[in-house]
């Protein structure tokens, strides 16, 4: 055999670097490039799990998967039956998708933190009842999860200010579900506000429902499967009834959320919604309103809320549901999901500047959250932000109750000089699941 000469050698070395230099640009090319434009190789996708599987985690789930940027890989709720139709679900479009007959990627589980324990979670979708937000959000993030989290945030404003200290202690990427910051007629409404198009802003109106009311329902037998002191969580015990949580296949919402010491009432959950793109057109998302004037049936007609830069806002009904208007003295929106309005009506249409003041522009309020937690940075709707839109709902709900005008101090979060007031700032918790 001919000896190899050290000129060889030197050319057979180079010519294996040449080689592996291009085979390794090949491996560094974006994935996406190489399996087409919008594609997410398996490796880049976010791993999410859910905590709570009824109608709106069915809502979230068909949101996500509609990204194609994340991945449903488990799935926990207090009732058997909607855990695993929630899993079944996922499971079966995962199979369709890759034109198989089954698919069992998808886990489920019947404690959250059991969820919580798995590592190979990058992310949590929570969809339960307001009383278990806090407790679920603290608890995520102290597990390394980032978190999306259904509004409104917290149930009350302790509760709220425990889960921003929270999700900021452990570095998480948090983003509240108030989608509509990701709906272009309220970004178009707010940039208008921001910009001066009506003028100086006179009045703005949010036309949503009341306060919570005492839980009232007959107590029911319990369905099989339905854990219902897990479902409580931190709250005290109360008669089950299927309006709280009505069964798989049941075309009624929970109603949890009309009764206190559950949810808000309708001020918690459209108020959640509406009176957070206020406080985004006032430019509020770090503070909030000074004084709240409930009414008294003389001088003062609606809740009142006023800010310290003279703005009044009041929750009354205009003629329009689920709405919101801002009247200036150079003009008018009124604004509903998918419909706005002004007047003059050229402002609908209005192309803002890029020289104007703009606002985060998010085109889709989940594939916001995915991106922000790609680049660790504050989607659309971030902790602070959403605790901050929940407050206004809460400290509202505390003056409808004590029936009288209350004083704020957003920068403490606190009422001025009501020791009354204050004690309803937070709310007894059972030991275990307290924040």
């Amino acid at each position: 055999m001919k000896r190899e000469t050290e000129e060889s050698k030197g050319l057979s070395r180079r010519k294996f670097i040449a080689n592996a230099a291009a085979l390794s640009a090949f491996f560094i090319v974006p994935r996406f490039v190489l399996g087409g434009k919008g594609y997410t190789a398996p490796s880049d996708m976010i791993t999410l799990g859910y905590i709570g599987a009824g109608r709106q985690a069915i809502n979230l789930q068909k949101s996500f998967l509609k990204t194609d940027e994340a991945k449903i890989i488990a799935a926990c709720d207090v009732y058997k039956d909607k855990v695993e139709s929630f899993v079944k679900q996922v499971n079966a479009f995962y199979a369709e998708k890759a034109g198989e007959t089954t698919y069992e990627g998808c886990r489920s589980y019947a404690n959250f933190m059991d969820l919580l324990d798995q590592k190979d979670i990058d992310a949590v979708v929570i969809a339960t009842p307001d009383h278990w937000h806090a407790a679920m959000v603290v608890r995520a993030a102290k597990a390394g999860k980032d978190i999306y989290s259904e509004k409104p945030l917290s149930l009350t404003v302790k509760e709220g200010r425990a889960m921003v200290d929270a999700v900021n202690k452990h570095g998480r990427v948090f983003q509240t579900g108030s989608m509509q910051r990701s709906m272009p007629e309220f970004r178009q409404a707010v940039e208008l506000i921001r910009n001066g198009y009506l003028g100086n802003l006179k009045s703005v109106k949010v036309s949503i429902g009341g306060p919570p009311v005492p839980y009232d329902l007959p107590e029911e037998p319990l369905p099989a499967g339905l854990d219902w002191n897990f479902w409580l969580g931190p709250n005290e015990y109360v008669a089950y009834n299927h309006q709280l949580n009505p069964v798989l296949g049941d075309p009624l919402w929970g109603r949890w959320r009309d009764f206190k010491g559950l949810g808000g009432g309708d001020m918690t959950d459209w108020g959640a919604h509406m009176f957070d793109i206020v406080q985004w057109a006032l430019d509020m998302d770090r503070s909030g309103p000074v004084e709240i004037i409930p009414p008294n049936g003389k001088d003062v007609t609606a809740l009142t809320y006023k800010y310290d830069n003279g703005i009044t806002v009041t929750k009354e009904d205009f003629g329009k549901k689920h709405a919101i208007q801002f009247t200036g003295s150079d003009g008018q929106i009124e604004i509903q999901r998918g419909k706005l309005v002004t007047t003059p009506a050229s402002l609908k249409d209005k192309v803002i500047g890029e020289n104007e003041k703009r606002v985060y522009n998010s085109p889709n309020h989940y594939k916001d959250f995915l991106n922000a937690i790609r680049k660790r940075s504050q989607p659309v709707s971030d902790i602070e932000t959403g605790h901050r839109s929940a407050t206004v709902c809460n400290i509202g709900n505390i003056a409808y109750e004590l029936n009288r005008p209350l004083r704020w101090n957003p920068k403490k979060e606190k009422f001025k000089n009501d020791e009354q007031a204050n004690a309803l700032l937070s709310r007894p918790m059972k030991k275990e699941w307290a924040v």
